[in-house]
């Protein structure tokens, strides 16, 4: 009769991990010492789809210099299409809570573990099969949580501004056709809570649209 576990081993020892599940060793004994909040990684799919692209272009660079073989390179780039394409089906396997020790070390491992096991999965290998496929030997090749993790948050970031930018985007486009239909609506405008020179109600929503514009320029603006 099968075992419907699976025994994973690190530094500390060996671990039965349930074979329907994608993450592995070092996600379950962050679930065993990190229960501080009740949110977890897997409730927010932005931040899951950055690091999981970060992970999808290391496996480039490394097939690229050679630092993991072709074919383990494939797989992960296979794995991380997978979990971008049906991240809801995935979510329940990154159950790391968001506070957590280590600056980020089990959310990375998490998303190794699953990466590493997805990969096997659709490759026809039982979960847990990390001489095929490591987390941290092939995942993880030449990078660091302080790497990895951060870049990850940039990414979500950047996703997370375009969206921004498009709905300010629309909000101005809004502003200023309220702009042009209030163009002959005459209003008294306000200084220090004292009535001041007549303006148009135009005007008013106008510079609501102006100053939107100047705050999507400072979000577009590059670093320096």
């Amino acid at each position: 009769m099968a075992k419907n576990s699976r025994t994973e081993v690190d530094l500390l020892g060996e671990m039965e991990i349930a074979n329907e599940l994608f993450y592995g060793i070092h996600t379950q004994r962050a679930i065993n010492n990190f229960q501080i909040s009740k949110s977890k990684i897997g409730d927010y799919p932005i931040f899951l789809k950055g690091l999981i692209l970060t992970k999808k272009a290391c496996a480039f660079a490394n097939k690229e210099i050679g630092s993991i073989p072709e074919g383990k390179a494939k797989m992960i780039i296979q794995a991380c299409d997978e979990l971008l394409n049906n991240l809801p089906k995935y979510a329940a396997y990154f159950p790391s809570d968001v506070f957590q020790g280590g600056a980020g070390t089990s959310v990375n491992m998490n998303t190794n573990e699953v990466i590493a096991n997805v990969g096997l999965e659709l490759n026809k290998y039982p979960k847990g099969r990390y001489d095929i496929l490591h987390p941290n030997d092939h995942v993880n090749k030449s990078q660091s949580t302080n790497d990895a993790y951060p870049t990850g948050f940039r990414v979500a970031i950047y996703y997370y501004i375009n969206h921004l930018l498009e709905k300010l985007n629309y909000l101005t486009t809004i502003l200023d056709r309220k702009a042009a239909e209030f163009e002959k609506v005459l209003k008294m405008g306000r200084t220090q809570l004292q009535d001041a020179v007549p303006m148009s109600l135009g005007d008013e929503f106008g510079a609501w649209s102006a100053n939107l514009k100047e705050e999507t320029k400072s979000l577009k603006k590059p670093e320096t």
